[in-house]
């Protein structure tokens, strides 16, 4: 199943122009990881449109301070950036439609998407249409969202993907949307 442009700006008014840029690459990613049921497809794109600010980021937004916590410290080891106040914060901000963040996440979807290490060195990849979707995407299917979404366990995946409940309510608001537009009856 493919979405439209049409349905898209219908589930993310505030994406406007972005949506034409985006639509072949969203298509795509979910085609590749089986992101391709109605239900699926409404969850993946409300959690996709929270993370994104509704297809108008694809990198994190901060300063440097605020990107100094990936940099130092137990996040940024838990990240698997090195100890040292290097850059790796800042190297390794979210990106992509989803925000892939540290260099831990980077190697593992740089090796899932290109079978290399390329994101270690090219992080800015993530800032392109199609391999912000593909990675938004792969990170879905690694962290087994397409069965969450199957049993409509909404909360659980924004769990996986934020780590709590932050922007739950711009999110479900999104999945009603989506579920609307996507969804011929309840539940499908």
């Amino acid at each position: 199943m493919s979405v439209t442009q049409d349905q898209l700006v219908n589930i993310l008014p505030n994406a406007r122009t972005q949506a034409g840029v985006f639509i072949s690459a969203l298509n795509a990613a979910m085609e590749r990881f089986l992101i391709n049921t109605p239900t699926r497809i409404a969850a993946f794109l409300a959690q996709v449109g929270h993370e994104s600010g509704q297809l108008q980021y694809v990198r994190e937004l901060g300063n440097n301070q605020y990107l100094s916590k990936y940099d130092t410290g137990t996040l940024a080891l838990r990240l698997g950036n090195t100890p040292e106040a290097d850059g790796d914060g800042q190297k390794y901000r979210g990106r992509g439609l989803i925000q892939i963040t540290g260099r831990s996440n980077y190697r593992q979807c740089s090796l899932g998407l290109f079978g290399d290490e390329r994101l270690l060195s090219l992080p800015e990849l993530l800032e392109q249409p199609q391999w912000a979707a593909e990675s938004a995407a792969w990170f879905w299917e690694q962290n087994g969202l397409n069965e969450l979404a199957d049993r409509d366990q909404f909360n659980t995946i924004t769990r996986r993907i934020n780590g709590g409940l932050n922007g739950l309510q711009d999110r479900l608001e999104i999945w009603a949307r989506a579920r609307a537009v996507l969804c011929q009856s309840p539940g499908e």
